[in-house]
């Protein structure tokens, strides 16, 4: 078929106008549906703001170019001999399947819905059943290996275990490179105790491990191998620890924090939840952290005795400086660095009380041992003393595995509540870890959600001008909602801030193709009227469905269009490998399932409701209403 250019440019016009407020509006729906996500604070809003604001930006400009240039293109690249639809075929092929199935759901109606409902109550439970956590784990590689000795440790003790784990660390085959640390640098951002190490394992590329074997397998390999006396095993990765350590002040997955006025109280009751939550499933590295039992050389000066020999508490306190901390006594100079010159004893002289007791002081008769004029020994105290809220603060740590978080965290609450008892007046409990980070997210996705929902709402409500509309289009979440609980479950992938995002943007696309489906009925019901008239006696229900059936079937192409371009761009990423797919796969995952099971019942479904709206209008007010396609 061959058109003049008038002709030509005036079927684009008409086509344009008819189905780009459509497109603008969707396209609006999508970026207003991801809005919400600027409001996610904390870890998850600095990992999702960055794809807020592009998928925003890119959506903007696609709006405008939609209503604007692409009907420009259009008129210049659509040209020469036009072919009926039905030509192509793949179209053809769609048709003869989706049109048989749509006669078949027109003429089984109920049946139809209840499938639909049937689908959807099943969802339910699965929903519910879905483990919690805050982030799906990133893997990051390397694994951080942090265990913790007794705190009383020996400098050459930790040295000699640091060695032999690093030696063990080594021995199995996917590990590379292995560099441990004991105590802390010289900075006082790094409060890490002489019996905290930390090794970081960098392993090799995957295609050099065993056959079959993962990281979890190899952390669960070096765990049985490092199983030594008096060492407590943990197990994380580098960068998430830091980011716990520095957000939360844990170093595990999950803390249980105890605040009080007496270290010892406060050790006292760690030990009670300790032995709480050694039998809760998926709780592993478990220990207390130690604030009791350091060892410090205590140097009581006797003040009777320093009258006697002619001594200040100075003279003794100089001389305990100098001989065991070192005095700075000058400086060497190397070019432009400066180093400091310290003198002390030397080891042989100050490794034991007895020879630390024989250290001699000056007097004006004479010299005289240390221990003439002081009490010297070995006294408990704690290793480190933390603060918060202007409390000290104990802690149980543990790391979560084989587990989601949030049910893991459930459980051990309630074994707390049941078995934790006796606890002093003014000492309480706070969890701290990822879990404060899962309970501030969640607070703000079950207000970000229902706002999500309201926006849509609002838009098609201003879009259609029509309430019943607008609700025709907004029942497609709650089945788009389907296929994304049913793939997340089949998966197993726990629910978390990144299959929430999931979900808010296929709410956005599900509505996109459901407004190209009522746009495309509406005009069929309008041609049905500028035909056979709008009256209960001209218009028979047999009219009615033919005319739905046209406006469903007739246009297949555009609809199947708009589901396979997102399919198609969400696809691959199932197949993804290396790092950052761990956090992808979460939101991907609901955007499949949902765009999916929400085609399917737009495409069947819709029609169905559509037409039995329709026939209520007619009888009961003896005419349809009939809406403007173009808005």
């Amino acid at each position: 078929m061959n058109l003049d250019k008038n002709t030509r440019l005036r079927i684009i016009e008409h086509a344009s106008k008819q189905v780009g407020p459509s497109v603008f509006w969707s396209t609006v729906i999508v970026i207003t549906s991801f809005l919400p996500v600027f409001l996610l604070t904390g870890q998850e809003g600095k990992l999702f703001g960055p794809l807020a604001w592009t998928k925003t930006f890119i959506l903007i400009v696609d709006a405008i170019v939609a209503i604007t240039l692409t009907p420009v293109l259009i008129s210049f690249f659509l040209k020469g001999k036009f072919k009926d639809e039905n030509a192509n075929p793949v179209n053809r092929g769609m048709e003869r399947i989706y049109g048989p199935v749509l006669k078949w759901c027109l003429k089984w109606r109920k049946t139809t819905i209840g499938l639909n409902i049937i689908a959807l109550l099943v969802a339910i439970p699965m929903l519910f059943s879905l483990g919690t956590e805050f982030m799906p784990p990133l893997d990051e590689g390397s694994v951080l290996f942090m265990p913790v000795t007794l705190p009383d440790v020996s400098n050459a003790e930790a040295k000699r275990i640091l060695q032999v784990q690093d030696k063990i660390i080594r021995s199995v085959p996917e590990v590379d490179q292995v560099l441990g640390k004991a105590g802390r640098a010289s900075t006082a951002t790094d409060n890490s105790p002489i019996s905290m190490i930390e090794t970081i394992i960098m392993l090799k590329p995957r295609s050099e491990w065993r056959e079959g074997i993962t990281k979890q397998d190899i952390i669960q390999e070096l765990d049985a191998k490092l199983q030594i006396p008096g060492v407590v095993n943990g197990w994380t990765q580098p960068i998430i620890n830091r980011i716990n350590m520095l957000a939360t002040g844990i170093r595990t997955d999950v803390g249980v924090k105890v605040y009080g006025q007496n270290l010892d109280s406060i050790y006292a009751v760690s030990e009670k939840v300790k032995t709480a939550l050694e039998t809760v499933p998926g709780v592993n590295d478990l220990y207390v952290e130690p604030i009791t039992g350091g060892k410090y050389l205590e140097i009581d000066i006797n003040r009777e005795a320093l009258g006697r020999y002619g001594l200040t508490v100075d003279d003794v306190n100089m001389m305990v400086e100098s001989a065991l901390g070192g005095a700075t006594i000058g400086n060497t100079i190397e070019g432009r660095e400066r180093f400091a010159i310290n003198v002390r004893l030397a080891q042989d002289y100050r490794n034991s009380v007895e020879r630390i007791k024989r250290i001699p002081i000056q007097t004006a008769a004479g010299s005289v041992p240390l221990s003439s004029v002081a009490d010297i020994n070995f006294t408990s105290g704690p290793p480190m003393i933390n603060s918060e809220n202007a409390q000290l603060r104990g802690a149980v740590l543990f790391n979560v595995r084989d587990r989601d978080l949030g049910g893991t965290v459930e459980e051990a609450m309630e074994k707390i509540n049941a078995e934790v008892t006796g606890i002093p007046e003014g000492y309480y409990l706070e969890w701290s870890g990822q879990w404060e980070n899962q309970v501030r997210a969640s607070q703000t996705l079950q207000f970000i959600i229902p706002l999500v929902l309201v926006i849509i709402f609002l838009i098609l409500y201003f879009s259609f001008k029509s309430m019943k509309e607008a609700l025709l289009n907004l029942v497609t979440i709650p089945f788009a909602l389907v296929g994304g609980v049913f793939i997340v479950y089949f998966y197993g992938v726990n629910l978390s801030v990144a299959v929430a995002v999931g979900f808010i943007a296929l709410f956005g696309l599900a509505i996109e193709t459901a407004m190209v489906m009522v746009v495309y009925l509406n005009e069929a019901i309008k041609q049905l009227v500028d035909t056979k008239g709008n009256s209960s006696e001209t218009i028979t229900k047999q009219d009615i469905r033919d005319y739905v059936f046209m406006g469903a079937a007739k246009r297949l192409r555009p609809k199947i269009m708009t589901v396979s371009v997102s399919l198609f761009g969400l696809i691959p990423v199932l197949w993804a490998t290396g790092v950052g797919t761990d956090v992808m796969l979460p939101i991907v995952l609901p955007m499949i399932g949902g765009v999916f099971t929400s085609s399917i019942h737009i495409l069947l479904v819709t029609p169905v409701v559509f037409e039995m709206t329709k026939e209520y209008e007619l009888k009961k007010h003896g005419k349809l209403d009939v809406y403007d396609v173009k808005h």
